[in-house]
């Protein structure tokens, strides 16, 4: 007996979920499995989605119709603008969810959606036949045929936790680790390394004397991740802040011989940008204290996640080092910290599909493919389902360039840079930010959700009204001429602003930083517009409109080098001029387009050069004129 599906999806963590939803919305039949299917879409770490820069990813997610966005909203119990007080290209949203109930949330989604099949299983090896995936095969013996596989396995893949000396064989702690389709990748010959992340310890919340420290509430009105949600859940759990102190540094410089990280135990590489305790203490030995965070993980756990005190000691020198901060002296551990390494493959070896170039039909997304955080798996997850959907139906493939989408910056940069380091999405990455805000994503993706059937036609007529309300109200700003007068100057002052000396517009008041479009109703001649969404696009587009300007202008140089394609077959080793190691590089990667190829580490202008003179020297062969073609 077997059974026969269009997708198999193996891994069901948040770039799996997104990936079968994908895939099964745009008709394909699918099958997602998962170890445990009590753990599908577990946040294996901490309980928050969004973030600086994470947040943008979110809402692309949400606009082409993604899920995390919406079951993120659902679960919600803590909500912060990071960066209010800067400008709208770098503030991004930050939600603390009830972990349990998130999983829960997501697992409905993915239970209940048509198409899409659930299985418990181990998936110990892929079915190859002729260069092409053909199905799968799980730790029973049972095959699963498909014309198409995601692999979307986070840290199973040969997973290891490490805590003090003690090393188990897990993709999570308490859960199996993948060795059979790990090991399986290897024998392909794909390019496999070893990266490493951990998580701090959860500690009971009744044990912590939450007194003695800083206490942050929620925003008051936090706006939602989803376009389509009405209303947020009204539950509010605080945050606290808390420090390291001296004793917590003198007991990890005492006894840093006993961590697997410095003792060369772990051979896996970690992230510069999250550094382990034992790192930041022995990295930076001028700090007398680094934050503590303390989130709660639920409405209904003692469980709370203790952000910063993340290591791999022992448990005796865990329950020291928590013991040693302020508000924590007396904190019982309920989960230990620990660290895990796991294999991940280098992206290079992927087509900007997230298509392997080794084995047709088979796409790889998130933590495999040496990323980090929910965002980005979640966000390659989305992209990955919906190509392989496409290449199904024979339709030309979804890619978006670097002006279009963070998503589109990370995957570009992981195919055409591969990884030294686990991935994490920074708005530094976007060249292009000031147009890729998170505020921004539905305008900028909507439609594409909806031609790919992932979003229905009514959300994409609804935002086309708001855009003609946007632009209505712009216009009415600028027709609208304001004088001089005691009146109106006494109003700039109570907000900071200089007298006007000669007659402006409104247009002409909302572009200074200190006016916001609400203190334009004390000045007369202003229509107030009543969507909070059509507030804000007015007031960017008014305060920004030369940086914006100039960021398009700037796009078109991007996107006539993405319109120039080169051949899959092109041979680089047949262009003069190029060293080995670039003529090697190339060919690795394969971009393409010109684009692509410019942003490959190593480029220079004289290679740049070398391979477009060859290139051209192909276009009259590849472009001659047919009898039936037009001249």
């Amino acid at each position: 007996m077997s059974d026969f599906y269009d997708i198999l999806v193996i891994g069901g963590g948040h770039a799996g979920c997104e990936a079968a939803l994908a895939a099964a919305r745009m008709g394909a039949e699918t099958l997602l499995f998962n170890i445990n299917l009590d753990s599908l879409a577990l946040m294996s770490c901490n309980p928050a989605i969004g973030g600086l820069a994470k947040s943008q990813l979110v809402k692309e997610i949400d606009a082409l119709g993604g899920e995390m966005g919406k079951v993120t909203d659902k679960t919600a119990v803590h909500f912060r603008l990071l960066n209010a007080s800067k400008g709208p290209a770098v503030q991004s949203t930050r939600m603390q969810c009830d972990k349990q109930l998130y999983r829960l949330t997501m697992k409905a989604a993915v239970e209940n959606q048509p198409r899409l099949h659930v299985r418990q299983a181990m998936v110990e090896a892929l079915a190859v036949e002729g260069g092409a995936v053909a199905g799968a095969l799980d730790a029973s013996g049972h095959f699963y045929g498909a014309r198409k596989i995601i692999v979307t396995t986070g840290t199973f893949l040969n997973g290891l936790v490490h805590i003090g000396t003690s090393q188990t064989p897990s993709g999570r702690a308490g859960e199996l680790a993948s060795v059979g389709l790990a090991n399986q990748l290897k024998a392909l010959g794909f390019d496999v390394g070893r990266m490493k992340t951990g998580t701090p310890p959860r500690l009971k919340a009744s044990t912590i004397d939450f007194s003695v420290l800083e206490r942050q509430d929620s925003d008051a009105d936090p706006a939602p991740f989803s376009f389509t949600t009405r209303a947020l859940r009204t539950e509010r759990l605080p945050s606290y802040f808390t420090g390291t102190s001296a004793e917590t540094h003198r007991v990890i410089r005492d006894n840093i011989q006993h961590s697997p990280l410095y003792a060369g135990v772990i051979k896996g590489v970690g992230a510069r940008y999250c550094p382990s305790l034992e790192d930041k203490v022995m990295r930076f030995g001028d700090r007398h204290s680094h934050p503590v965070v303390l989130e709660h993980e639920g409405l209904d756990t003692q469980e709370v996640y203790a952000k910063g005190l993340g290591n791999c000691l022992p448990l005796e020198l865990q329950y020291r080092i928590v013991h040693s901060v302020k508000g924590l002296e007396q904190a019982e551990i309920m989960r230990p910290a620990y660290a895990i390494e796991y294999d991940f493959v280098q992206p290079s070896q992927l087509k900007n599909t997230l298509e392997t170039k080794l084995i047709a039909g088979l796409y790889l997304a998130g933590q495999i493919n040496g990323t980090s955080g929910y965002e980005e798996a979640a966000a390659q997850g989305l992209w990955a389902g919906i190509n392989a959907t496409l290449a199904l139906q024979g339709a030309p493939p979804f890619v978006l360039d670097r002006s279009e989408a963070y998503m589109a910056v990370m995957i570009d940069d992981l195919v055409t840079r591969g990884v030294d380091e686990p991935y994490r999405m920074f708005t530094s990455r976007a060249e292009y930010r000031l147009i890729l805000r998170e505020d921004n994503a539905v305008i900028r993706l909507l439609g594409k959700g909806c031609a790919l059937r992932l979003v229905d036609r009514a959300h994409v007529n609804d935002l086309q009204e708001k855009m003609k309300k946007i632009e209505l109200g712009i216009a009415s700003l600028k027709s609208v001429t304001v004088k001089p007068s005691p009146e109106v100057n006494e109003k700039l002052a109570r907000r900071n602003s200089p007298a006007m000396t000669q007659p402006t517009s409104l247009y002409g008041l909302l572009k200074r930083h200190e006016i916001a479009y609400d203190d334009l109703r004390d000045i007369p001649g202003w229509i107030p517009e009543p969507d909070p969404f059509v507030q804000k696009q007015i007031e960017i587009e008014t305060k920004y409109e030369g940086y914006i300007r100039r960021q398009f202008e700037a796009t078109r140089k991007l996107k006539e080098q993405e319109k120039k394609k080169i051949p899959p077959d092109f041979d680089y080793m047949q262009v003069p001029g190029l060293s080995n190691e670039l003529q090697a590089k190339l060919t690795r990667i394969a971009p393409s387009t010109v684009g692509q190829m410019e942003r490959i580490p190593g480029m220079t202008e004289g290679a740049m050069s070398a391979v477009l003179i060859m290139l051209r020297k192909r276009e009259p062969a590849s472009a001659a004129p047919t009898e039936e073609a037009p001249i």
